[in-house]
């Protein structure tokens, strides 16, 4: 096992710091700040900066280049570049929330994906919380961490969107989220295609112009927003019969040669 520094009291730095303590790693920290960083290096295999994306470059230009030690950060969005001068640098970023540092701990353990890049001590750490470590290069992180914001940070506003819609009809967040662990569990057995169900998957554009009219003016912008992703992700389908089943297109409004389906709805959102 390594011996690991931390700097950065925050919730990801305490969570992996209670993670790694846990799977056998010798720990010092996390830091917070106060401490001199002149020789944070020394002493230890590897200095992991767990502090926001904007700091990381600055405070890594406070610390001495040291041959001995991989200094790695936890940003999804940002390459190896921020950690110059450095000679041996990583990148370890899991994919998933660490709302605190009790339950994030919990989750770092728990067989969750590590986006790493860099010295191979990223992947062995990412191993040895039991994890799976997958490598995203320096010009794909920007993109890579769009996708992670969408498949957590935009979930959890879309159903904090649930929670006011629901509201106006006196019912709470909970009477919907069996619906919602449902269809994740649905997304992961049978992808998203698949697993997409509702008006917009079979063209029901009578019922999406109902709901149109229900909602207040202020929900319908996410709204439409919401149908055209499912437009996006059930149009190459609509042309696919499936075994046992009459072709969709049969029970949707025309296709056109480039897939845009035609309904007052998605007019409107062109």
């Amino acid at each position: 096992m390594a011996k690991i520094r931390i700097l950065g009291a925050g919730r990801a730095g305490t969570a992996l710091a209670r993670a790694l303590k846990t799977s056998g790693h010798d720990v010092d920290g996390p830091w917070t700040r106060g401490r001199d960083l002149t020789l944070a290096t020394d002493g230890v295999d590897g200095l992991i900066i767990a502090t926001p994306d904007a700091a990381i470059e600055k405070l890594s230009r406070r610390l001495a280049p040291n041959p001995h030690c991989v200094v790695l950060h936890l940003s999804g969005s940002l390459g190896l570049d921020v950690l110059a001068p450095h000679p041996r640098r990583g990148a370890l970023h899991p994919l998933v929330p660490l709302p605190t540092a009790e339950l994030g701990a919990r989750r770092l353990r728990s067989g969750i994906t590590f986006a790493v890049a860099g010295d191979p001590l990223a992947t062995a750490l990412a191993a040895s919380l039991g994890g799976t470590a997958v490598t995203v290069a320096d010009s794909d992180r920007a993109l890579y961490h769009a996708a992670a914001c969408v498949a957590a940070n935009h979930v959890v506003a879309l159903l904090g969107q649930v929670e006011r819609i629901a509201a106006h009809v006196g019912l709470p967040l909970e009477a919907f989220m069996g619906l919602t662990r449902a269809a994740l569990d649905d997304v992961a057995t049978l992808g998203p295609r698949s697993a997409l169900t509702g008006p917009a998957a079979r063209g029901d554009w009578a019922t999406i112009e109902r709901h149109l009219e229900a909602l207040p003016e202020a929900e319908r912008a996410a709204y439409q927003a919401g149908v055209s992703q499912a437009l996006e992700l059930s149009a190459p389908a609509l042309r696919e019969p499936v075994a046992g089943h009459a072709s969709a297109e049969m029970l949707v409004e025309p296709v056109d040669e480039d897939l845009e389906v035609r309904s007052p709805v998605h007019s409107a959102l062109a």
